[in-house]
């Protein structure tokens, strides 16, 4: 038997399952019905090799719109599907091909070579499923926990090696129940060459350069299983090469996990974040000892409230708010209101401590840079790079190139010519609202749920103390980040004394902490929206702001026409906050339209960012693009682009999803 889907449907994309589920009753032998979802019973590995062979013309491992041409060859995204009885069904579409391909795989990852294939996950809408496959995939694919078995993965870094391949774990000089715990894993499993290293009591920027070579994993919170064995506590990594919890993105990940109801992985984030700052002094911008001094934008209190919500209301839950509230106030005086990210002007600015380049980056990452100083000491390009690791040569002027370099990746924008290059001289409008936003969560905790009795290091906290620091930081935004003229929000350069006009996507910022007046919220929607606003979503900058870019200047990743998650997020809530419904209905649409449009032509492609004005994930400036490299299917997608996808799809109406599942341009609904 075949099933045939009509010309009219094959137009528009979509399946007809009355005609599938006539022809299934017509026909009981080709087909079964349980609650009714109609499967065929297949030969799982015979079909892929077949489907493989006919529709991957660029062997891929894929099936995208790009098979329909390779060469002389032509893909016509026709396939008869054979079941156990010899009996046919057609499928034809990239997308519908591209999801076989994928409920083939999962069947053969979990080790089944005869299996049942519903049509219902073949032919379903493409909003649902990428959703689900977020909600029942991709989080676990992204999900990490240190045991036993899983201990090889994580501890291997792929962005550095080290001296002899030796595994180093670094472990926190007063936590003897990790470095007890890995010592043991060290000795069970000696073909790992894991090396356990005590962090001294006070890590300095000196320390970490001098592990050059011995870099290492930092552990995180660990705790009893069900078993009763101790075991890593689980955390949630960004996709692709990293294994590692990093800062920022973890907020916007909680998020997600929160809307599909992943409450307590939710929560083991925030515990690791906590851990971190007991231990390492901040949240680090990812737990490897090259981050130890250098931190990411502070979402701890906005995550733990969101979490918070999420819990049982008892006394169990309100304890263990008040250990993050505590270590969120230890984050808040030691790292951003400390003697390094404080300014004269009473806002606190990013500042990445360190020595020399980060090592994280890819080889001849800076090369360009160091061209200009082997010049000046007239030396070729390698001898200078060596004599300035390794010391022999301190030059000032970029020792302090390095350090804006750090700080910049420190704010999670790594790269932009926001600053140009030079991070560390400015008070962002970005971080000072999301210390508000910290200064009036406390501030909330301490009032409702501890009833203003709130003791850390032995000092009472108030509401009404960090109502007043909150009052007083908004006042020093408005007074140095607000321009009367402009009527927007920018950043400001502490040294030079002026604000940089420089129009990015952190301009919502302050909508988001709710930090801005009526008036400035409304002076955004209508000077910054029309600049920042594309055909896919948010761009991170509008294109008069980052300039020309040239072989000299290159692209950079943060800057204009690409577009992140994170930004997008920020924007919906803050211009929900005033009330911008219809913004926010039009901004998701545009933004889950081009997840969903790459994602049906590219095998469920979902990647770390966009180029927005194409609507496009095929972006290869600076780092690549995360989530591109894969076979079959992914079972990651990324962190905060998976997120937003969970969230935007929640905050659309029925109508628009009808119209998200049957790829409508948004310019169709809302025009240019």
């Amino acid at each position: 038997m075949k099933l045939v889907r009509s010309s009219f449907l094959k137009l528009f994309n979509i399946p007809f399952y009355p005609l599938i589920i006539f022809l299934l009753l017509a026909n009981p032998s080709a087909g079964r019905n349980t609650k009714d979802c109609f499967y065929v019973v297949v030969d799982v590995k015979y079909n892929i090799q077949r489907l493989l062979e006919e529709e991957d013309v660029d062997k891929d491992k894929k099936i995208t719109i790009n098979d329909h041409y390779a060469g002389d060859v032509r893909g016509d995204k026709k396939f008869w599907l054979i079941d156990t009885a010899g009996n046919e069904y057609e499928v034809s579409g990239t997308y519908y091909l591209s999801n076989l391909l994928q409920e083939l795989k999962l069947q053969e990852n979990d080790g089944k070579n005869i299996a049942p294939l519903s049509f219902d996950k073949i032919f379903e809408n493409p909003s649902d499923r990428i959703s689900r496959l977020i909600s029942e995939v991709y989080w676990n694919g992204l999900t990490r926990k240190i045991t036993d078995e899983t201990i090889k993965d994580l501890i291997i870094d792929t962005k550095i090696k080290t001296i002899s391949g030796v595994n180093y774990i670094y472990v926190p000089r007063n936590d003897t129940l990790a470095f007890n715990y890995y010592s043991g894993i060290a000795t069970k499993r000696p073909e790992l060459k894991i090396k356990v290293v005590y962090l001294p009591e006070v890590i300095t920027p000196d320390y970490v350069r001098n592990l050059e070579g011995c870099h290492g994993f930092l552990t995180l919170a660990l705790r009893k299983g069900e078993n009763g064995e101790i075991e890593g506590v689980p955390y949630v990594v960004p996709g692709g090469r990293f294994n590692e919890m990093y800062g920022w993105d973890s907020y916007f990940i909680v998020l997600g996990l929160l809307v599909d109801g992943k409450v307590e992985l939710a929560k083991s984030i925030v515990d690791n974040f906590v851990y971190e700052i007991k231990h390492y002094g901040k949240i680090l911008n990812a737990n490897r000892t090259y981050y130890l001094t250098r931190s990411q934008p502070p979402f701890l209190t906005s995550m733990a409230l969101a979490v918070y919500d999420s819990l049982p209301e008892n006394s169990k839950t309100k304890e263990w708010l008040k250990n993050v509230i505590d270590a969120a106030i230890m984050e808040y005086y030691n790292v951003w209101m400390g003697e390094k990210r404080l300014t004269w002007t009473g806002l606190s600015r990013y500042y990445g401590e360190g020595i020399g380049q980060p090592p994280e980056v890819e080889p001849g990452h800076f090369d360009e840079v160091y061209r200009k100083f082997a010049k000046k000491y007239n030396m070729n390009l390698e001898s200078f790079k060596e004599a300035y690791r390794s010391g022999k040569i301190v030059d000032r002027e970029l020792g302090e190139f390095f350090i804006h370099d750090r700080s910049m990746r420190e704010s999670g924008h790594d790269k932009t010519y926001r600053w140009n290059d030079k991070c560390a001289d400015f008070v962002t409008v970005d971080l000072n609202s999301l210390l508000y936003k910290m200064e009036v969560d406390i501030a909330w905790a301490i009032k409702n749920v501890f009833n203003d009795s709130f003791v850390v290091s032995g000092k009472l906290e108030t509401s009404r103390d960090w109502l007043e620091r909150a009052k007083k930081r908004k006042n020093l935004i408005n007074k140095y980040l607000w321009d009367r003229e402009y009527g927007l929000f920018f950043d400001y350069n502490f040294i030079e004394r002026k604000r940089k006009m420089y129009i990015s996507a952190t301009i919502f910022y302050p909508l988001w902490a709710g930090l801005a007046t009526k008036e400035q919220a409304k002076s955004i929607v209508e000077n910054v929206l029309p600049q920042l606003e594309m055909p896919g979503g948010i761009a991170a900058s509008n294109e008069e702001s980052r300039g020309k870019v040239s072989d000299e200047r290159p692209q950079r990743q943060w800057d204009y026409p690409f577009g992140w998650a994170p930004h997008q997020m920020i924007a919906w809530m803050g211009l929900r906050n005033y009330g911008f419904k219809s913004e926010v209905v039009r901004l998701v649409y545009r933004w889950l339209y081009t997840i969903t449009r790459n994602a049906v032509d590219y095998n469920g492609t979902v990647t770390e960012k966009y180029d927005v004005v194409k609507r496009s994930h095929q972006v290869f400036v600076e780092y690549g693009n995360i989530g591109t490299k894969f076979s079959y299917i992914t079972k990651e997608g990324f962190g905060w682009t998976n997120a937003s996808y969970q969230i935007g799809v929640k905050m659309l109406p029925e109508d628009l999803i009808d119209k998200l599942n049957r790829l409508i341009p948004p310019e169709w609904i809302w025009g240019q």
